[in-house]
């Protein structure tokens, strides 16, 4: 049985619900996001919207709770009736996959109300056994680079691990002093990304460079559309894996070659439909998904930590608890990886 099935015919009452603005000061960006409050027959849900355009993100706060949600469903009914909704109230997203990210809080939100309703936790309706949560940070490291953002947290946390973001910029001499500190897990090349914030110029010598100096680690969205990127990567295409290009199944059917892993990232695929299809396509083909995380600052952290718990426990997930990424980082009282599942017991929410 798909396990989609086993949350479609949930019964979702909602009477009602609010919009909760955060904001918090990352190391290179102002984070704003939006926690939706879903409420019903005396339960609340909760999911929050992932969008990185903070003027989106206000206009949405301003326009308060508008969309028309309230009504008696089936969770696949409200997913159905949501593919009719504008979530952006006439407004165009500033990049498309936005639309996926606002879907999801919603989703989400939805979900945690109908499995708080029904008395169940996610896990129990899918029937799977949470485990502990191996987790990784992800950074950036500044123009010009610098080791201090992980120095610093290696001295803090010296069981650390990392997904750092490249550059250009890196060369011989930095990439060599990184992988002295043995803790370097993932290098995204930011390759996939065109037209955002976050785009990093194709640079083969570079991808040459993270592949040999990081011999064990994944090698994430390269620019393979570029020959000589492509030729740089061959001997080493058994680590490479993506994540922004994914939105589901058909996205990672129409990569060039199947991965060994891939980052399936529950905002950026936006439904419970889709998303719990891929866990299970995946799988049916020996691909180990991993989780990624948004720069949540509220209850959407503890969400996709939940779904690594119950889908992706062991892997290299993106999803280190929130404090880790911050510009201000505490520097004790974190909790280290493996991270507790620690689930309520009832709906989709971590207790921390």
């Amino acid at each position: 049985m798909p396990a989609y099935d086993a949350l479609a015919a949930l019964p979702l009452t909602i009477e009602s619900y609010e919009l909760e603005g955060r904001e918090r000061s990352m190391p290179s960006f102002d984070r704003l996001t939006t926690t939706f409050h879903l409420r019903g027959a005396g339960q609340e849900g909760l999911g929050e919207d992932v969008t990185y355009d903070p003027d989106q993100q206000r206009s949405q706060q301003a326009a308060g709770p508008v969309l028309p949600l309230a009504g008696a469903w089936t969770l696949d009914g409200f997913s159905r009736h949501l593919d009719g909704l504008d979530l952006f109230h006439g407004e165009e997203p500033s990049m498309p996959a936005f639309r996926e990210y606002r879907r999801w809080a919603v989703e989400s939100a939805a979900a945690d109300l109908a499995l708080r309703q029904a008395g169940m936790s996610l896990a129990e309706a899918l029937g799977r056994t949470p485990e502990p949560i191996t987790f990784v940070v992800s950074l950036r490291l500044g123009e010009p680079p610098s080791l201090e953002p992980v120095r610093r947290r290696l001295a803090a946390y010296p069981w650390l691990r990392f997904k750092l973001d490249s550059a250009p910029s890196w060369d011989d001499a930095f990439v060599a002093a990184l992988a002295e500190t043995g803790a370097v897990d993932s290098i995204d090349f930011k390759g996939a990304y065109k037209g955002t914030i976050v785009d990093v110029p194709t640079d083969p010598a570079l991808y040459r460079r993270c592949a040999e100096g990081f011999p064990e680690a994944w090698l994430e969205d390269p620019d393979l559309a570029d020959p000589e990127a492509a030729a740089a990567l061959e001997p080493f295409r058994d680590r490479i894996t993506w994540d922004a290009p994914i939105h589901g199944v058909a996205d990672i059917e129409a990569l060039p070659f199947l991965p060994r892993t891939i980052n399936v990232k529950p905002s950026r695929i936006g439904s419970w439909r889709e998303l719990l299809r891929t866990y299970e396509w995946c799988a049916e083909r020996d691909i180990v998904s991993y989780g990624g995380g948004q720069s949540e600052l509220g209850v959407g952290r503890g969400q996709i930590q939940y779904l690594a718990s119950i889908f992706h426990p062991h892997a290299a997930n993106d999803i280190a608890p929130s404090g880790y990424d911050w510009a201000d980082f505490p520097e004790r009282g974190l909790p280290p990886s493996p991270l507790p599942p620690d689930l309520e017991a009832t709906g989709f929410r971590r207790r921390s």
